[in-house]
């Protein structure tokens, strides 16, 4: 079974940087993980994902702005989220899939954290 715990999260200025983090305990490895951000009273939104490979895959808003990584020996999951926008504004979730491959729908994941808020200023 997978447990996983985001830390992280925080205040900060727009045009300023945070830096997620996602501690997993159980068998992750080879398996998709991903994070994603959800607001009050919208969907959980598919921000990036990452595949053992190393293949990523980002949502349009975030590209060129985040970066996914993943150390499977320490089976920890990062989020470098630069140039933030008050938009960024979200509880953001660690999730794993059971699934090898990622895409950055909702229902391809089976285990998501408690989530870290991040909140950005103008």
């Amino acid at each position: 079974q997978v447990h996983l715990a985001e830390s992280g999260g925080g205040s900060v200025q727009a045009g300023g940087s945070l830096r997620l983090s996602c501690a997993a305990s159980g068998q992750t490895y080879g398996h998709c993980m991903g994070w994603f951000r959800q607001v009050p009273g919208q969907e959980r939104e598919g921000v990036a994902a990452i595949e053992k490979t190393g293949i990523t895959r980002y949502h349009d808003s975030v590209k060129d702005r985040f970066t996914i990584s993943r150390d499977n020996a320490k089976n920890t999951l990062i989020l470098q989220m630069n140039t933030l926008k008050p938009e960024d504004t979200a509880m953001y979730y660690c999730a794993w899939s059971m699934w090898m491959t990622c895409n950055l729908s909702e229902g391809r994941f089976e285990t998501w954290g408690q989530g870290t808020q991040v909140t950005v200023s103008s």
